[in-house]
């Protein structure tokens, strides 16, 4: 992929809230988007309809920031912690599942981080003894708006000084900048999500290049954070076994496995609903050449014996370069497990404990 290919987000207009407009996140946001038009709105309701273009919420999150993950029923979880801040991504990857599941009007920030650490403080301080690992790339890229919202520095400091939990930031952007420099006590794992070079090509084609992710991994590794990898959706094309291998070649070339917290494998999945969205969206996409069928999730997914094959390969590949790097399966059942890395955590409870250990829970 052309490296160039890339642009950085820029939003053409911003609709803020008025629980919002002088909060101190909202007022640094604006101070680094002053070319933005400003419209402020009494709130989210009140959002008149939006011009084509690039728009961006800046609102007040009226529920909680932390929520369990949502797993899935009959596989296992890893039982990891989701934080909202934002929601919605301006990379457009042919398969994301935002597509079709986000109920927000546009892009929307959520500015009141005051309250956020208010109910992280709560949360963590009424369990000391419970280990949390928590991530903010679910809803969004964990760092796709950071070179002008900066939250990473908010995070990085706010969890350095946490013993029980750890957040992780999962991009496959590169806006490292206003975090790298930071004491962190190995309390962040920044994380990337990667992929083959076709499959790069062909479903993230606004995203920055692997070089590029493994490029600002390395800085991440020289100012001594935990690094983590997500082949995340893993999807099957002609020469996926060459394209896979080179990727984990191209990680063990810059990353030392002491580094790495963890490497999740995940084959493509999802929701029957989304099959039409992604048909309509991107009509040239790939994902649609290999044989998906409903699995007991009642999601898409390639059938049984070929994740299998997809997952004990990556497994072996990755271990040929050291032990030590764990290796987990995101939404898989105990069986597809034992059969792909010979083992199993055996349930959601001793794949926590399995992760929680790597970094220190």
């Amino acid at each position: 992929m052309n490296a160039s290919r890339y642009q950085p987000f820029l939003p053409d207009r911003l609709y803020i809230e008025e629980a919002v407009q002088n909060n101190p996140w909202t007022t640094r946001i604006l101070a680094r988007l002053s070319k933005a038009e400003r419209i402020p709105i009494p709130d989210q309701q009140a959002l008149p309809p939006a011009p084509a273009g690039k728009n961006i919420l800046l609102s007040r999150q009226r529920g909680p920031f932390l929520r369990y993950c949502p797993g899935t029923s009959r596989h296992i979880c890893c039982l990891y912690h989701n934080l909202d801040i934002a929601a919605g991504c301006d990379l457009g990857c042919s398969y994301c599942i935002l597509q079709g599941y986000l109920n927000v009007p546009m892009t929307t920030l959520y500015c009141n981080l005051d309250d956020m650490f208010i109910e992280l403080d709560q949360v963590l301080d009424s369990h000391p003894d419970h280990f949390y690992r928590i991530g903010t790339g679910e809803l969004s890229d964990s760092l796709t708006f950071d070179h002008f919202t900066a939250w990473s520095s908010d995070l990085v400091n706010y969890f350095r000084q946490r013993r029980n939990a750890i957040i992780e930031l999962k991009s496959k952007n590169t806006h490292i900048e206003h975090f790298i420099s930071l004491p962190h006590d190995r309390r962040t794992v920044v994380s990337w999500s990667v992929n083959a070079a076709a499959i790069v090509a062909s479903e993230e084609p606004h995203t920055p290049s692997l070089a590029e992710r493994l490029e600002a991994a390395a800085e991440a590794q020289a100012a001594g954070f935990w690094i983590g990898f997500h082949f995340d959706p893993m999807i099957r094309h002609e020469g996926w076994e060459e394209g896979y291998h080179e990727v984990v070649e191209q990680i063990f070339r810059r990353i030392e496995p002491r580094n790495i917290a963890w490497i999740s494998l995940g084959a493509l999945r999802y929701p029957p609903f989304l099959d039409e969205i992604i048909r309509d969206n991107h009509p040239e996409s790939r994902i649609f050449l290999g044989e998906l069928l409903p699995g007991a999730d009642h999601k898409f997914r390639y059938f049984k014996p070929q994740r299998i094959e997809m997952f004990a390969r990556m497994y072996r590949w990755i271990k040929a370069h050291g032990q030590e790097t764990p290796v987990y399966l995101c939404m898989e059942s105990d069986e597809v497990w034992r059969k792909a890395f010979g083992w199993s955590p055996g349930s959601s409870a001793g794949l926590k404990r399995f992760l929680d250990e790597r970094v220190g829970g």
